[in-house]
């Protein structure tokens, strides 16, 4: 999947098509409500595809949700769409865990 930094409106296009993901300088956030133990079997989906697509986030765990925030570093910390494609396979396993939207 592309590597080469977007730009800007390449990142909106992408962005709008991923609800309630949002764009944090040259990183995209998005948090899900999820309670501990759910967190800590979606991470390990997550961490599965990212081993396979050889991309990963920065994932953050806390009781009640997990926060992913995705950037590409081969592309000098810039938004690729490497990083879109993670975020759509997050978004899946999410629902897979019936994680919900979380206000962070």
């Amino acid at each position: 999947m592309g590597k080469d930094p977007l730009s800007d409106g390449e990142i909106a296009e992408r962005l709008a098509e991923l609800p309630g993901w949002v764009r944090e300088g040259d990183t995209i956030t998005r948090t899900f409500g999820i309670r501990y133990h759910g967190g800590v079997a979606m991470i390990v989906n997550v961490a599965d595809v990212e081993r396979l697509i050889d991309h990963h986030a920065d994932i953050d765990l806390r009781w009640d949700h997990v926060r992913f925030r995705i950037t590409t570093h081969d592309a000098g910390h810039r938004l690729a769409a490497a990083d879109f494609d993670l975020a759509a396979r997050i978004d899946r396993i999410a629902a897979a865990h019936e994680a919900q939207p979380h206000n962070a």
